[in-house]
């Protein structure tokens, strides 16, 4: 069974920065494809970002328009999402997904969902 688990969120001014960290973990499982989402209250969850096959195709949202970077280590099954120039509209629940194919923010082929980390941008 694979166990995602996200960190990092917190609290932060606008224009400040975070970094949020995502592990996955099971048996012998590796991460191909890594995603971070964010969800409001009341809406659907939305991609930010994705990684796949360790860098060789990286996606982003069009409202991050350069100011998130996400990277992977694949020796720690891990993923960061640096999160800089953060603006109250960023204030959401990020969630870290991992699956095996690159579609749809990794979501064509899910393994498992994070619990979540928030993060609130104060004006």
């Amino acid at each position: 069974q694979v166990q995602v688990a996200e960190s990092g969120g917190g609290s932060v001014q606008a224009g400040g920065s975070l970094r949020l960290s995502c592990v996955a973990s099971g048996y012998h499982y590796s991460a191909n494809c890594m995603a971070w989402f964010r969800q409001f209250p009341g809406r659907e969850r939305e991609g930010v970002a994705g990684i796949f096959n360790g860098g060789s195709s990286v996606f982003y949202a069009k409202f991050v328009k350069g100011r998130f970077t996400i990277s992977q280590d694949t020796a720690k099954n891990t993923v960061y999402l640096q999160m800089n120039s953060l603006k109250p509209e960023d204030t959401a629940m990020y969630f870290c997904a991992t699956g095996s194919a690159p579609g749809d923010y990794c979501r064509e082929a899910l393994d498992a969902w994070g619990q979540g980390t928030l993060v609130t941008v104060s004006s």
